[in-house]
């Protein structure tokens, strides 16, 4: 109806990309590389007519008028997977902060329709700090993506626990977004193309969710918080299994590193986003198991389409508070998006 109220809307997983990141995908695709991230991309760069290519590179009019004709106020940017995280990281922190300053950028130029995660290079763990703290202290974004594993190793290992400090110390969520599996265990996944979103995405995403559980590095870092895309990579469904035979495990002593239940640090810790899920059954469920103040709504622009994400929540049999929560006032209040008065969108 023309004179129901605007509900305010915060996509929260939306993707964008910087040509040299580009120019680099297409260096390493050139190369005797085969890594899926490398091929992924340069059979999508080989194609200039692509319409991933200028959608990722565009923050300007045409994805602000994808937004405007569906009644998305505002998108929280992050760099496109694999991010920084399949370079040397000389070259990584040099893009990563390259990205940042576009990023802060673009928010400059549009900063009702724009918010933004910050990228960092977990190649070099020191450099990365110094980057999170630059992009939360002087660019003003709202937290971090990190593209799950880097080099096969997970962000619970010692060696990447100061960007984990950093991270609670800022109060600002990191965003683990997907990636392929790593090389020691991806093979099972490439003959039938099992590796990206059909399934392989949420098995890595979600591998490396529980192993920030089950490391103890929450109980080490109690405020940290993470996002987890696409319904919570599958850990939602499961919250019975994992306490159940975490419980046995912690008393035959082979695991004794944490203090709750997988549940608890999932509920405590983590929230989730819609993106990619577009199925109400998953959401209900994720209502049931997580609350509604743990879940935000999200597109995957460009991957997913705009108006079918709308109708998806707009749909939703949740009661219209819920719906105001996981449309915006979770994403508000997470990543710290005032709530202005929606832009062109009404």
């Amino acid at each position: 109806m023309a004179d129901e109220p605007h509900v305010r809307r915060i996509a929260t997983e939306e993707a964008f990309a910087i040509p040299e990141q580009f120019d680099g995908y297409r260096a390493l695709g050139r190369s005797t590389w085969s890594s899926p991230d490398v091929v992924f991309w340069y059979r999508i760069l080989r194609n200039s007519e692509n319409r991933l290519i200028d959608a990722l590179l565009d923050l300007g009019d045409s994805r602000i008028a994808d937004m405007d004709s569906n009644g998305v106020d505002v998108q929280l940017l992050l760099l496109t997977s694999p991010g920084v995280q399949i370079f040397d990281a000389d070259t990584a922190s040099e893009m990563a902060e390259l990205a940042n300053d576009r990023l802060a950028e673009a928010i400059a130029r549009h900063p009702d329709r724009y918010a933004g995660l910050a990228t960092f290079a977990p190649q070099d763990p020191a450099r990365a700090v110094q980057e999170m703290e630059r992009a939360i202290g002087e660019l003003g974004l709202g937290g971090f993506v990190v593209n799950s594993h880097t080099e096969g190793e997970y962000l619970d290992q010692e060696k990447f626990w100061p960007i984990l400090e950093a991270a609670e110390a800022l109060d600002a969520p990191i965003y683990i977004h997907p990636r392929p599996l790593p090389e020691t265990a991806i093979g099972a996944y490439l003959d039938q193309e099992l590796w990206a979103g059909i399934w392989g995405y949420a098995a890595e995403t979600g591998l490396h969710a529980l192993r920030l559980i089950t490391s103890g590095v929450f109980d080490r870092f109690p405020k940290l918080r993470i996002v987890l895309g696409h319904m919570g990579e599958g850990l939602p469904y499961f919250v019975y299994r994992m306490d159940y035979m975490s419980r046995i495990l912690r008393q035959i002593g082979s695991q004794k590193r944490y203090e709750l239940d997988p549940s608890e640090y999932l509920r405590r810790n983590f929230l989730i986003t819609t993106s990619g899920m577009n199925h109400h059954p998953p959401l209900e469920l994720c209502l049931k198991v997580l609350g509604a103040d743990n879940i935000m709504w999200a597109i995957d622009y460009p991957y997913q389409q705009t108006p079918e994400c709308v109708a998806f929540l707009d749909s939703a049999p949740i009661t219209q508070d819920e719906r105001e929560r996981i449309y915006a006032g979770n994403a508000e209040r997470a990543f710290g998006i005032g709530a202005r008065a929606a832009a062109g969108s009404s």
